[in-house]
């Protein structure tokens, strides 16, 4: 039985402990949390997180359940030192940045660490890395939505004045029928989505400087069309308690005479936070087979073998997927 550990108790944690029940190899160990564990209603024990060194040698992956923008980074740094980690890093400016300073430490230590993983950065990176593969001249394109974004929704949810609040990203159909139509256009961040946000402000806050906070947040939303509604808690509950999302990846060129080719990969979840509490469950399986291995470092999902992914042998995939 490979035994995981969870950091982080929100909603991605909370995926994450459904994912690990629907796999008969692994077992949640424990859960981490930074908040009173007698506040967490969890089946698995939960520990506070300072208590977490106490485990070293007991719990086969962490995985790091906290946010992009201010849990992950420093997380990842501390918990590498004494335990194989995955994690869910999803501001793709920052990402090498990122991976050079959990190389640092997970190399120093020993320890495995694969970071960046999901669905986007995730499964839609293999996506575009196998397009251009196969089709060498051509265009990328990545669509995200409609849907809710839990990163950008985390990153809203930090600024100050804010109670509570919630991003939708929702892809434009002009593009996307410029894009299906194989004419492979030139496209800006911006022509592409658009981001909604739903806010809920604190009393008294400044609503034209949270505005102005989100609109020009780098990385997150300064480079689209956001528009910031100002709503009630009791609105945001009953409107905005649900976390559906998806995407599309194309990859659209030629074939060396001039035909047309094009590669789609689409994404439809009802539920955002479980489905990639899932892709992170696979790839902790993944990290533990290659840390039996003995590699150590900083890892991204083109470094994982596919097969690693699941808990068939080789000869099994081999004789029923091939």
């Amino acid at each position: 039985m490979i035994k995981i550990g969870i950091v982080g108790y929100g909603n991605l944690g909370k995926g994450v402990e459904m994912a690990i029940s629907q796999n008969t190899d692994m077992e949640l160990t424990a859960v981490f949390t930074r908040r009173s564990p007698e506040s967490i209603n969890s089946k698995a024990t939960v520990y506070n997180l300072s208590e977490i060194e106490n485990f070293k040698g007991l719990i086969d992956v962490m995985i790091l359940c906290g946010g992009s923008s201010k849990d992950l980074p420093e997380q990842v740094i501390q918990i590498s030192k004494h335990f194989h980690t995955v994690d869910s890093f999803d501001t793709h400016a920052k990402i090498p940045a990122y991976f050079d300073e959990v190389n640092r430490s997970s190399t120093e230590n020993k320890t495995l660490s694969l970071i960046s993983t999901g669905w986007d950065p995730g499964l839609f990176s293999m996506a575009r890395l196998l397009g251009q593969c196969v089709l060498p001249q051509g265009e990328d394109y990545t669509f995200w939505g409609k849907g809710l974004s839990q990163g950008h929704s985390d990153a809203v949810r930090r600024v100050v004045g804010v109670k509570n609040g919630v991003q939708y990203t929702i892809p434009l159909e002009d593009a996307l029928e410029q894009v299906r139509s194989g004419s492979n256009p030139k496209l800006e961040t911006a022509e592409k989505h658009q981001r909604i946000c739903y806010i809920v402000a604190e009393e008294g806050a400044d609503i034209v400087e949270i505005e102005t906070t989100i609109k020009t947040m780098p990385h997150y939303f300064a480079e689209y069309q956001t528009t910031v509604h100002f709503i009630s808690e009791e609105e945001l509950l009953k409107n905005h308690s649900k976390m559906p999302h998806g995407g599309i990846v194309f990859r659209s060129g030629t074939s060396a005479s001039g035909s047309k080719q094009k590669i789609e990969f689409s994404l439809e979840l009802e539920s955002n936070p479980e489905f990639t509490s899932s892709v992170l469950v696979a790839y902790a399986r993944a990290i533990s087979k290659m840390s039996k291995e003995g590699q150590i470092g900083a890892k991204t999902v083109f470094d994982i073998p596919l097969g690693y992914l699941s808990p068939k042998s080789a000869e099994e995939l081999r004789a029923t997927l091939l």
